[in-house]
C-alpha cells in the first residue's frame, strides 16, 4: 500500500480578500461615523491593502472593519501584516501587505515539531513554500493535522492535497 500524505500550506484566498475589502469599503462609505473623515480603503498593487483616514483612530476603525469583514469570510487574520498609523500630510495612512506562503525556517519549526512529537513513522519534507507530510496509517496523519493546529504559529497554516 502506499503512503497517505497531504499538504501544509499558507495560502489565501484572493478572491474572498477582495470581497471582503468591498464590503469594508461599501459599509464605510454609508456609516455615519465615518462621513466627513474622508476615510477610504483600496488595493495597493497586488499584495497590499492602503488605508486613509484624517485621524489615527478612523484609520484603525477601518481596520477594524475589514478585519470584521475578513473573520466572516473565514479568513485568518495572520494573513495580514498590518504597520502602524503613519501620518502623510494631512491624512493618516495605514499599509497592509498580505502574507503567503511558509518560509523554510517556519517549515524547519514544523517538520522538527512533526518529527519529535508527531507519531513514529511520520515523514515531513520541504517542498518550495510547502510542507509535504506523508504516512503509511491515515490515523498518524489526522493526529499530526492537530498537532499542528494546536500550535500558535504567525502564519495562517491550511491542508491541502489529501491523498
Amino acid at each position: 500500500m502506499a503512503d497517505s500524505s497531504f499538504d501544509i500550506v499558507s495560502k489565501l484566498d484572493r478572491q474572498e480578500v477582495d470581497n471582503a475589502l468591498s464590503q469594508a469599503a461599501r459599509e464605510i462609505a454609508t456609516r455615519f461615523d465615518f462621513k466627513g473623515t474622508g476615510a477610504s480603503i483600496e488595493w495597493k498593487g497586488e499584495q497590499a491593502i492602503e488605508i486613509t483616514a484624517s485621524a489615527d483612530d478612523r484609520a484603525s476603525a477601518v481596520l477594524s472593519v475589514f478585519q470584521d469583514k475578513l473573520i466572516k469570510r473565514n479568513q485568518s487574520l495572520k494573513i495580514l501584516d498590518t504597520s502602524e498609523p503613519r501620518q502623510s500630510g494631512q491624512v493618516s495612512k495605514i499599509d497592509i501587505a498580505l502574507k503567503e506562503g511558509i518560509t523554510s525556517e517556519d517549515a524547519k519549526k514544523i517538520s522538527k515539531l512533526i518529527r519529535d512529537e508527531g507519531p513514529k513513522g511520520v515523514k515531513a519534507q520541504v517542498q518550495g513554500d510547502e510542507l509535504r507530510v506523508s504516512s503509511k496509517k491515515r490515523d498518524d496523519l489526522q493526529a499530526v493535522q492537530q498537532l499542528v493546529k494546536s500550535q500558535d504559529y504567525d502564519f495562517a497554516v491550511q491542508f491541502t492535497n489529501y491523498r
